[in-house]
């Protein structure tokens, strides 16, 4: 499963450079598929959405800081434990349950994410 960033955040930034995925922005941050992986040009998502790696997405928080489930592995095949929840000082980093996913499609999403 993905992590999510509660609303409990501080907003103090610490998990944001922690990410390998660069799927950690700052409330009403856009983000790119592109940012931090090896992505460039038309890609397919794991969705099967087609769009260029480069297309800006809309935040998914306009308040704390957030993790877009399309980017986050959980660390898996980085590290043993979630980056991001290891530094918060608030505990805020923790399991979305509406993304919940095996180890090997945590790594099919790394690999996609970095050929």
């Amino acid at each position: 499963m993905a992590i999510m960033i509660t609303d409990e955040c501080i907003n103090c930034g610490a998990c944001e450079p922690e990410c390998p995925n660069n799927a950690i922005y700052e409330g009403g941050a856009e983000w790119k598929y592109s940012d931090g992986t090896s992505l460039k040009g038309m890609i397919t998502t794991l969705d099967g959405d087609q769009m260029e790696a480069d297309q800006t997405q809309e935040p998914v928080d306009m308040d704390v800081y957030y993790i877009t489930h399309d980017k986050c592995t959980e660390c898996v095949g980085f590290h043993d434990e979630p980056q991001c929840a290891a530094v918060c000082p608030v505990d805020c980093c923790v399991d979305d349950p509406d993304y919940r996913e095996s180890e090997d499609e945590l790594l099919a999403k790394k690999s996609f994410l970095h050929l």
